[in-house]
């Protein structure tokens, strides 16, 4: 029904403006008794089966919500219901702000992407960090980042308020150094200020009284040089593991109009560079620390893949956009028949 009837609905608007009214949709239809139990009903594959423990954490099935989706930490109790196994939140940064101006969405669907600039758009890591008090036991993940105006030698102090607000509301975090959407923030992951400064939040989050699940998000542009860097990175500062990919600058093969519009492109074309980024790094580092993989999942098989080439968990979000909450339960359904 979503593909035939709702998708063709809302790709009729504005992405942005969907977007919120989608959010708007599901946070009333949720009020509404009985349409949580249906939303589950519809969409949550109950298996025990499906749980995967990594970085320590148990996940009920390894379908996530990749971080973009919901920026602010409104609407993840309610999103949970469509099936996911763990939702990632932000791009939070320490203040809030409105991030690059509009339009700064567009869609591309004769590829089936999304190009965003969205600019680390949020309301600020301390408002979001009292929202995510109201979790009703979601297992979340904190996306986290730097102040557009923050210069990239003062990040590390951003990334350690932002770690500091959400420690005792988050199961994990996401260093993400890769948007391309903030300016000169991809040369955080070039290999000295990278390794300062999961360095600096490591030795942060050793301190406190539980130490949190640390992993990176890489952009899927890296050569293999520059992974190979992440790989020793990630061994030197014994973080959690890697999330692979965010959204890449890159423009081939495209067909769309909009395929000249600055920012990052996520979806379909960036399925098969994102498995090969996983793969290299699962099989380079000798499987030496979980991945979690995101990029271009737009059905069950495409998520196999992920898992096959050395992903432990994966994330949606063009895929979810294009195909609808079924794709969820369409995955889990597919890992529950390969067991």
């Amino acid at each position: 029904m979503y593909k035939l009837l709702i998708r063709p609905i809302l790709f009729w608007f504005d992405p942005e403006k969907v977007h919120y009214f989608t959010f708007s949709l599901i946070r009333i239809l949720s009020k509404i008794p009985g349409f949580s139990f249906l939303f589950r009903a519809l969409y949550d594959v109950n298996d025990k089966r499906l749980e995967t423990e990594v970085f320590g954490l148990k996940f009920k099935n390894p379908v996530g919500l990749a971080a973009g989706f919901d920026k602010d930490a409104t609407l993840y109790n309610e999103l949970s219901n469509f099936g996911f196994g763990f939702i990632e939140i932000g791009t939070l940064t320490p203040v809030g702000q409105d991030g690059n101006p509009k339009k700064r969405l567009f869609r591309l669907k004769p590829d089936a992407a999304i190009i965003n600039r969205m600019g680390f758009n949020n309301g600020g890591v301390r408002d979001a960090a009292e929202r995510l008090k109201r979790n009703k036991g979601v297992l979340i993940g904190g996306n986290i980042g730097k102040n557009k105006l923050t210069p990239n030698e003062e990040a590390t102090s951003d990334y350690e308020i932002c770690f500091d607000a959400l420690y005792d509301c988050v199961d994990y975090f996401a260093i993400n150094v890769s948007s391309p959407n903030t300016p000169n923030l991809r040369a955080l992951q070039d290999k000295e200020p990278l390794t300062r400064l999961l360095q600096n939040l490591q030795n942060r989050n050793l301190a406190k009284p539980k130490a949190k699940p640390i992993l990176l998000k890489i952009a899927p542009d890296l050569t293999d040089e520059q992974l190979m860097d992440i790989i020793d990175i990630v061994k030197e500062t014994k973080i959690a593991g890697v999330i692979a990919t965010n959204t890449t600058i890159s423009r081939e093969g495209l067909q769309s109009e909009n395929k000249t519009e600055t920012g990052g492109l996520s979806g379909k074309p960036l399925t098969k560079r994102s498995t090969e980024v996983i793969r290299f790094l699962s099989e380079k580092s000798n499987k030496a620390f979980p991945i979690i993989g995101v990029g271009g999942i737009h059905c069950a098989g495409d998520a196999i893949e992920k898992l096959d080439a050395g992903a432990s968990l994966i994330q949606l979000y063009t895929g979810f956009i294009y195909e609808g909450p079924s794709l969820v339960k369409a995955i889990n359904k597919k890992i529950l028949e390969r067991l």
